[in-house]
């Protein structure tokens, strides 16, 4: 099995049961461990914390260290970098994400062990990231993207599984799903009570 391979395995294995990834980017990290755990309450098993500057490292850091004691995983998002890369890895980043297509970092990351998804905004970017092996892929930003660019997409390219990122919420998750992606990633939602059903609601679908 190829590095990308064993990628696009956990990606599907992991976001089987429930389609949602977390993401939570610029919380102090205590804010951002809670926040983690709503997710888990949830039935989330992955969660993202971007790192788009060091000064969000001591953030994933201790979302790592409180998914240990859970049994969950947390990656790495904005990973742009070879550097950043190494920085989210010696954290013990379970996987890493990045908001556009990287070669390099696409390699780094098979290096290192580490399943990586890529992000897509056309079809030169899809074909691209399939010709690396690819084939769950984050589509952002989804919000402006919309939920007919999955569909219109997934028409020339129907291996690929889209992870919609980007202004995704408990009021268009539906749609995207409904679209055809294989997941959504969603913030502020999972904390939310008032919004919980309706996320709820917009993922049993897919089970």
């Amino acid at each position: 099995m190829t590095p990308a391979d064993r990628s696009n395995d956990f990606f599907a294995r992991h976001l089987a049961a429930t389609p949602v990834i977390g993401i939570f980017r610029g919380h102090d990290p205590s804010t951002t461990v809670e926040l983690c755990r709503h997710a888990w309450d949830f039935g989330v098993d992955l969660v993202e914390i971007p790192v788009q500057s060091a000064a969000a490292l001591p953030s994933l850091a201790a979302a790592v260290e409180a998914a240990r004691a859970h049994g969950r995983h947390v990656g790495a998002g904005t990973v742009t970098t070879t550097e950043r890369l190494q920085a989210v890895r010696d954290i013990g980043a379970a996987f890493t994400v990045a908001p556009g297509l990287h070669p390099d970092v696409v390699g780094a990351s098979a290096d290192a062990g580490l399943p990586h998804l890529p992000g897509v905004a056309t079809a030169t970017d899809i074909a691209n990231a399939l010709a690396l092996g690819h084939t769950w892929l984050k589509a952002f930003p989804a919000q402006q993207l919309g939920a007919d660019w999955i569909t219109a997409h997934l028409a020339p390219f129907p291996d690929v599984h889209f992870v919609a990122t980007g202004g995704i919420s408990a009021h268009n998750a539906a749609a995207f799903l409904a679209a055809g992606c294989a997941a959504v990633a969603v913030g502020s939602a999972l904390a939310d009570p008032t919004t919980l059903p309706l996320l709820r609601e917009a993922v049993s679908p897919v089970h």
